[in-house]
């Protein structure tokens, strides 16, 4: 495992800036965080590319600004926009392709009493995404997050099983938190086809800390990865609301760094 950071940490300044700033601070592998169609044109992209490329960077994941419509988009009973919605994510397993990312982290559908699919439906589509994503070497990882469907631990466990392994996922600790779960019981849902972690700390009143900064027991979310098999990285993603001062970040990396050892 390595240490990494998403560029969302650093929102709303703009991609090309945060990237910059974040390899200053000797932070060399990312989670990228598209943040307008604009910055899906191949122009945009080779920049950023250009800058992992002269830094001797990584990006380990894209994380599509379209987070908040995939309820509209991928996961309504509308065929027709379905399957728009799979040629407009094409663009985004393009820019994976650029970047040299493997992983797209997919938050899925809202937790809505009215929505019109059911559970089998939206593994169903997932699963439609999924197919298109390996067709481009991208894994699109579900990722659990308040207030949607994947908030439960037993919705994750359901989907895990329906799919029989043809899925993967992506852990959050502060949207466990902030959704009254377990963030342990959900690293153990996920269990082998956790792919990816997006790593922060919580106290009792805060759910989103730089690591370092609350109570969590990361010796046990190591012992759980790795007897999970796990070989991905720890990716700080946090706020701007969460810290005041840039190095900061870097002492939350020294964190990540001595439990990725």
């Amino acid at each position: 495992m390595h240490s990494g950071i998403s560029t969302a940490c650093l929102y709303p300044m703009e991609l090309e800036k945060a990237l910059p700033a974040l390899i200053s601070m000797d932070f060399h592998m990312f989670e990228v965080f598209i943040n307008t169609i604009s910055e899906l044109r191949p122009k945009f992209i080779r920049e950023l590319k250009k800058m992992i490329d002269e830094s001797g960077s990584t990006v380990k994941s894209i994380h599509p600004f379209t987070s908040g419509f995939e309820s509209f988009l991928l996961f309504s009973d509308y065929d027709r926009r379905f399957n728009d919605g799979l040629d407009f994510y094409k663009w985004y397993f393009h820019a994976a392709n650029m970047l040299g990312a493997k992983i797209l982290v997919l938050h899925g559908q809202r937790n809505d009493k009215r929505s019109r699919i059911s559970e089998t439906e939206y593994f169903e589509h997932y699963a439609r995404l999924f197919e298109l994503g390996n067709s481009f070497g991208i894994t699109v990882a579900q990722e659990n997050v308040n207030l949607f469907r994947s908030e439960d631990p037993l919705f994750i466990s359901r989907m895990k099983k329906y799919l029989d392994g043809k899925c993967a996922f992506v852990l959050d600790i502060k949207q466990a938190v902030r959704a009254g779960k377990n963030p342990f019981a959900m690293c153990d849902a996920m269990g082998d086809r956790l792919v990816h972690v997006h790593i922060n700390d919580n106290m009792p009143g805060k759910d989103c800390l730089l690591p370092g900064r609350g109570d969590m027991d990361y010796n046990l979310l190591k012992q759980k990865l790795q007897n999970f098999g796990y070989n991905g990285d720890l990716i700080i993603e946090v706020y701007r609301k969460n810290f005041i001062e840039m190095n900061e970040l870097k002492t939350a990396k020294d964190v990540i760094d001595a439990l990725a050892e």
